[in-house]
């Protein structure tokens, strides 16, 4: 054999590969960033609603609640049917969903429509979300992936809330609602760059194992508990500034300078993930995170509440990629991160249901109370998880306990 150009050739063919993973990955992120479109930009959008469409501010909540419960509705089912469909298709229909659905907002006719095309766009993004997330739980280091995928989520987030006002001033509700119809556009050209499906897009980290069912159900429990806590926590955390005294522009402030931070919690995990180890990382986002929020409980300076929510937030977005990194190795199809997502987005969905009945019986201190409960109770069952996955790692590999305890 010549193997002066046999190694070329392979040489091409690897390099070829590698291009093709990266991006298959960036389109993935693009679709991850997509999907939530609305949803990161929530508080401004729930404002355009009010003042351009006349809906008071309860009306307006329950808008924005049911495109939530969309997207949550496509998240649990998508994991149910993900082995027998095209997920290609299934993006495809997704953009092609929130397209219409926001174009056809600018014109409806009746608030009763407009609910109904709001629900629809949460179906559509929640079929983006949870693909897109499964693609990168595919993916190669998808600790590091997942970190980056969040953190060009809450640059989005930052940048949406940023210009959102100037959007407003330029065309009202209808501009926004065109740009969320055209964004999710521009993922067509490349959807032929996303697997097929989980079964015909091989796990290519070396970390993945099968874990026992009593241990995914676990790790699933202490996703949705995970963003119940954090659905309470966020749906409140402006009026318990308001509420301590502090001006709304400085709670405003403080709150776009935690999105910066969160960019940066993201970032630190995408880039550091693999050396600080998922069970260190777990530890500290989550636990670290919500304990700091006890300060809230008593009466806080402006100076005490910013750094309070740029510390959770910072440690939220090492959390959120560090839980969901740990769900891709949990299986090698990408099921678990599809079951995970939907966790997520009934949290998420739920949390300020829940935080809106203990307001009724208490004050911000029990919501508070509540959500440390719930993060604290979060991270006792995705430790159990963690620990049995690094113990048939090191069964599989048989290398010693402390070169694996962290992975």
């Amino acid at each position: 054999m010549n193997t002066s150009l046999a190694d070329p050739q392979e040489s091409a063919m690897r390099e070829q590969m590698d291009t093709h993973s990266r991006a298959r990955l960036w389109v993935a992120i693009l679709a991850g960033v997509i999907g939530p479109e609305v949803f990161i930009v929530q508080p401004a959008v729930v404002e355009g609603f009010v003042r351009y469409l006349g809906f008071d501010p309860v009306a307006a909540g329950y808008a924005a609640s049911v495109e939530v419960w969309g997207i949550a509705l496509s998240s649990i089912l998508l994991p149910l049917f993900a082995k027998r469909l095209n997920w290609r298709a299934v993006i495809v229909l997704s953009v092609l969903l929130m397209a219409f659905g926001n174009a056809a907002s600018a014109f409806a006719s009746s608030h009763d429509v407009f609910l109904v095309l709001r629900f629809l766009v949460g179906i559509g993004a929640g079929g983006l979300v949870s693909l897109s997330f499964a693609a990168v739980g595919l993916s190669a280091n998808p600790e590091r992936n997942f970190g980056y995928l969040v953190m060009w989520v809450m640059i989005y987030g930052a940048l949406g809330l940023w210009l959102v006002p100037s959007a407003f001033a330029l065309g009202g509700i209808k501009l926004l609602l065109f740009f969320f119809a055209a964004f999710p556009l521009l993922l067509l050209p490349f959807v032929h760059l996303l697997p097929r499906g989980g079964e015909s897009a091989p796990q290519t980290d070396a970390n993945a194992i099968e874990l026992p069912t009593l241990a995914k159900a676990s790790a699933l429990l202490a996703m949705l508990l995970y963003f119940v806590a954090q659905g309470i926590v966020w749906a409140y955390l402006f009026l318990m500034g308001t509420d301590d005294g502090l001006g709304e522009q400085q709670v405003a402030n403080a709150l776009t300078l935690s999105q910066f931070m969160g960019v940066l919690g993201a970032w630190t995990f995408g880039a550091c993930g693999a050396r600080i180890g998922r069970s260190r990382a777990l530890t500290v986002s989550v636990l670290g995170g919500s304990l700091c929020l006890l300060v809230l409980t008593a009466h806080t300076t402006f100076a005490m509440f910013a750094l309070v929510v740029c510390v959770y937030n910072f440690f939220w977005n090492v959390a959120q990629p560090a839980l969901l990194s740990a769900m891709a190795v949990f299986d090698r199809r990408g099921r678990m991160v599809l079951a995970a997502t939907a966790m997520q987005m009934i949290g998420l969905a739920s949390g300020p249901a829940l935080a809106a009945w203990v307001m009724s019986s208490g004050s911000y201190a029990k919501v508070i109370g509540a959500g440390v409960a719930l993060f604290v109770a979060s991270w006792f069952l995705i430790h159990f998880p963690v620990r049995r996955h690094a113990a048939l790692l090191r069964r599989a590999h048989a290398v010693p306990a402390s070169e694996t305890f962290d992975v």
